[in-house]
């Protein structure tokens, strides 16, 4: 079920995404050659602890995971795709490094990620960055009045073809509210004019993964939850909570 959001929800939701912006920032500003990914996570913890937020990541457990994730980022290193465990390993100088974080305030809930490398950067990951970057603007450029879910799948997947990258494709941008994943699913493949409509007060998080490699195939980590490329190719993730408005998309996950 699809839930529409009135305007003074957004505004809570903004609250809630303020918080996810100052987490990953937090986290961004922490990461740095020979720190730990552990730290990184309680990095994050101090920013949600401050603000009075919980997190919707621990303890959170889909139908695919064999353990609850036991923290509150998901941060994957070089040819992770997604959740990666924040554990005890140091980051190394050309490391790339992509961070999902969410928020939940007051009832309400905000999800986001970024990708950025630590030390000296390849320029294939600087480049794999920018693609990534460009697939989520052009998703939420797409994520107006009007339009249907599939023009966003479909904008996504026209940068990802573009730049020759992969995207696993069992997993994409969802639905978000008063629970991280809600109702609809917003794939990062589909065709245009297909798909949920898009009115305002829908809020959902896009969040394209690019692989370099340039395959859609991924596999899972003896964790049951880090998902990595096939290939050993690197990967990149991005993602923004927006709420679909009359006056076009607003993103409710910035600064």
């Amino acid at each position: 079920m699809v839930e529409i959001k009135t305007d003074n929800a957004l505004e809570t939701m903004r609250e809630a995404g303020r918080v996810v912006a100052n987490t990953l920032a937090a986290v961004r500003g922490t990461a740095a050659v020979g720190v730990r990914l552990r730290e990184l996570d309680e990095a994050a913890r101090a920013v949600l602890a401050a603000a009075g937020a919980r997190s919707p990541f621990l303890g959170y457990r889909p139908p695919f995971a064999p353990t609850p994730f036991p923290a509150v980022i998901c941060a994957s290193v070089n040819d992770a795709v997604d959740h990666g465990i924040p554990g005890d390993y140091r980051l190394r100088d050309g490391d790339l490094v992509s961070i999902d974080c969410g928020a939940e305030l007051d009832g309400w809930t905000g999800d986001a990620a970024v990708s950025f490398t630590v030390g000296t950067p390849r320029p294939a990951d600087l480049e794999l960055i920018a693609a990534t970057k460009q697939a989520l603007d052009a998703g939420i450029a797409a994520a107006t009045v009007g339009h249907r879910i599939g023009d966003i799948s479909h904008a996504i997947s026209s940068v990802a073809r573009r730049a020759r990258c992969g995207m696993p494709t069992d997993f994409g941008g969802h639905g978000i509210g008063r629970r991280m994943h809600e109702d609809p699913h917003v794939p990062n493949h589909g065709r245009p004019g297909r798909g949920y409509p898009l009115r305002h007060g829908l809020t959902i998080a896009i969040e394209p993964m690019l692989m370099a490699g340039g395959q859609n195939a991924y596999r899972t980590d003896p964790d049951g939850w880090t998902l990595r490329t096939v290939d050993g190719s690197r990967a990149a993730h991005f993602e923004h909570t927006i709420a679909v408005t009359e006056d076009g998309p607003r993103i409710l996950t910035l600064p």
